[in-house]
C-alpha cells in the first residue's frame, strides 16, 4: 500500500476515534456511582468501550477511504478485477479480535471474583421479592423488617433473595449489582455502599401487571446512624412492657414505601392513598395478615398484638 493511502486511513481513523470518543467522555452515560462493585464494573465497560472505539476507527477509515478512493462512474457497469484473500490480512482480522476479547473477558472474570468477596464482617439482608413489593429483613438485628433497604457505608452487604412468586430482579443502578430471585432458589449478592444517600431499588425482571411500580429506596446510612435506625425498629416491633406498641413505627418500617398516610408523614406511590381508606377495620386485618393484590403477606411476620395495633392506627377504630 502507498505512503499517501496508509497516511489517509491513519487520519480518518483518528477524526472518527476523537468524535466517537468525545461522544463517550462527554456525555453522562453512567448512574452516579456509589459501591465499591461499581468501580471494577465501570473499568470493565470502558474498557470494552475503547476496544470497540479502537475497532470502529479502523473499519470507519477503511469504509470511508474504500468508498472515495475506488468509486466508480453511474454508467460504469463491468465487473471489478479479480483479486484473491490476502494471508496476512486474515490471521490480523481473526487475531486481533480474540486477543481483544480475550482482554475482556479476562478483565471481567477478575472484577466478578473481586465483587464476591467481602470486605471485612458482611452484613446480612435477606431479601424477599414478591408482586410487586420488596421486604428486607436484618436477622442479625434481632429480625427487623423494613420495606426500604437501609444499609451502612463502607461495609459490605450480603443480599440473601428468594421470591415468593415469580422470578424477579433486585437491581440498584448507583451500586451496580445485579441478581435474579428465583422462587425455590436462593441468590446472593455483595454489595459495599460508599456513598451515604438515597437510591431508586427497582426489579428489572417483567413480573407482572404492576412491574412498573415494583420499587422502593435503598438508603445508605454512616455506622451510627444506621445503628439508630436499627434501635428505632427494635423499639417499635418490642416495646417495653406495660408499654403501648408503637402501631406508628410499625407503618413506618413495614409500610410506608408503599403507601401515603398523612397522620405518618408518609407519601409512598406504589399501593392505594390510604387517606382515602374506606375499609372496615376486619377486611384491613384480613388484608395485612394475608396479603393479596400486590401486598405482601405479614402474618408470620408480624405479632397479632402488632397486626391489632396496625389496623386500630389505620382505622381509628378500638378492636
Amino acid at each position: 500500500m502507498r505512503r499517501g493511502a496508509i497516511v489517509a486511513l491513519i487520519s480518518i481513523a483518528l477524526v472518527v476515534a476523537g468524535i466517537t470518543t468525545s461522544i463517550a467522555y462527554f456525555v453522562d452515560w453512567l448512574p452516579e456511582q456509589a459501591s465499591e462493585e461499581r468501580q471494577g464494573m465501570d473499568l470493565v465497560f470502558w474498557v470494552t468501550v475503547g476496544i470497540c472505539i479502537f475497532v470502529f476507527a479502523i473499519v470507519a477509515s477503511v469504509s470511508i477511504y474504500a468508498g472515495v478512493k475506488f468509486r466508480v462512474r453511474p454508467d460504469d457497469e463491468s465487473d471489478g478485477p479479480p483479486i484473491h484473500g490476502h494471508t496476512g490480512v486474515e490471521i490480523a482480522w481473526t487475531a486481533v479480535p480474540t486477543i481483544l476479547v480475550t482482554i475482556i473477558a479476562v478483565l471481567s472474570a477478575v472484577v466478578l471474583a473481586q465483587n464476591d468477596s467481602p470486605k471485612g464482617d458482611p452484613l446480612r439482608v435477606e431479601v424477599l421479592a414478591q408482586q410487586y413489593a420488596w421486604q428486607f429483613t436484618y436477622p442479625e438485628q434481632g429480625g427487623i423488617k423494613a420495606t426500604s433497604l437501609y444499609l451502612p457505608i463502607d461495609r459490605s452487604t450480603k443480599l440473601v433473595l428468594t421470591a415468593r412468586d415469580v422470578l424477579h430482579s433486585f437491581w440498584v443502578p448507583e451500586f451496580g449489582q445485579k441478581q435474579d430471585a428465583v422462587p425455590g432458589i436462593v441468590t446472593t449478592i455483595l454489595i459495599t455502599p460508599t456513598k451515604t444517600g438515597e437510591y431508586r431499588l427497582i426489579c428489572t425482571e417483567l413480573c407482572g401487571l404492576g412491574h412498573a411500580l415494583m420499587r422502593t429506596r435503598a438508603i445508605v446510612l454512616s455506622q451510627g446512624d444506621f445503628d439508630v435506625w436499627v434501635d428505632d425498629q427494635r423499639k417499635a416491633a418490642a416495646p417495653p412492657p406495660g408499654g403501648e406498641i408503637d402501631a406508628k413505627g410499625i407503618f413506618t418500617a413495614n409500610c410506608a414505601a408503599c403507601h401515603t398516610l398523612s397522620k405518618a408523614g408518609t407519601s409512598g406511590q406504589v399501593g392505594p392513598n390510604l387517606d382515602e381508606l374506606s375499609l372496615g377495620a376486619e377486611r384491613v386485618e384480613q388484608q395485612i395478615r394475608n396479603g393479596g393484590g400486590g401486598m405482601p403477606p405479614f402474618e408470620g411476620q408480624l405479632t397479632d398484638e402488632q397486626i391489632n395495633a396496625l389496623v386500630q392506627y389505620l382505622t381509628g377504630s378500638n378492636g
